[in-house]
Formats: structure tokens, sequence, C-alpha cells
């Protein structure tokens, strides 16, 4: 989401990151669907909230402490996956990782020069992708986890139980 419009609102995502061992916040932009009921579909890929992905419903109200819209539960799921990948070889260029998982369906959304998030959407088939995963971790060029691992991907056999920690040798 670039631009703001009438029909978009952030909303506030507040939850304990198992990676970084601590409380976190974070905002995502999403579109409103149904305003009466606080019902709002997410335009952002998530860069560290779990069990969220782009496209999901989500219920969202106005809290006071938080003085914003803050997310209090998934209504409907999207069938996309979040996974967030970090650079672990300094002398790689995270362009061209990123450039690997475009050329396979994905969309990956930088927040530096050694961590990127990136959406597998529902219609990819995520064998490919987890073997590029798996390959590009074994040659320690990156970590990544999975705090949001679709039903679909995970029943192809390829995705970890909820991969959330990430892996260093």
């Amino acid at each position: 989401m670039t631009a703001t419009n009438d029909n978009y609102v952030k909303i506030l995502f507040r939850f304990h990151s198992d990676i970084f061992d601590e409380e976190m916040v974070e905002t995502m932009w999403a579109e409103i669907v149904d305003l009466e009921k606080g019902f709002y579909k997410l335009d952002t890929i998530p860069f560290y909230a779990p069990l969220v992905a782009s496209e999901d419903i989500v219920f969202a109200e106005f809290d006071e402490q938080e003085e914003m819209l803050t997310y209090r539960k998934t209504i409907e799921y999207s069938g996309n996956s979040t996974i967030q990948v970090v650079l672990m070889d300094e002398s790689a260029d995270i362009n061209n990782i990123r450039e690997i998982f475009q050329k396979l369906d994905c969309i990956t959304e930088k927040v530096n020069d050694s961590y990127f998030s990136m959406e597998v959407p529902f219609s990819v088939d995520y064998k490919e992708i987890k073997e590029k995963l798996d390959e590009l971790e074994t040659k320690e060029i990156i970590g990544y986890a999975e705090p949001c691992l679709a039903d679909g991907h995970r029943e192809s056999g390829y995705g970890a139980e909820n991969k959330t920690e990430w892996k260093t040798n």
C-alpha cells in the first residue's frame, strides 16, 4: 500500500516475537471490508507479525490505550504464507536472493540490507520454494522462519511444523 485512500486504514499488531524474544509492535495497511463489523483485509506483507498474511480478513477495533485500530483476531485466512528471511552471508546481495524468489512467483519486501519478508501466494506450490530456502540455508547464505504457513502449503508436505526460529550453525 503506497497511497492513502479513504478505503484503507492502518492496524496495530502487538505480539511476542519468539525470534527476538521480546514484545513487538507492527502496523499494517488494510482495506476496509465491513466497517460496522470491524473487518479489514490486510494489504501488507507482515515484516514480523506471526500467524497473519496479506489478504487475510481480520477483526480490529479502536483501542483507547493504543489510540488506534488494533488487531484482535483473524476472521478468514487468505491461504497465503509469510516467510521471513535474514541474510547470513554478508558477501551475498539481498536483492539477488529476493530475485530468486520473485522468479518463483513470490512477492518480497525488503526491510534492510540483511532482512526481507516474503509472501507465498496460495496458488503457488510451496515445494520448489521450500527446496530453495533449504538449499540457501544449508549453504549458510540465509536463515529463515515460517511464522505464517498456510494449510495448503503445509499440507504439501514441504512446510515445517510452523518453523519460527532461525536455524544458525
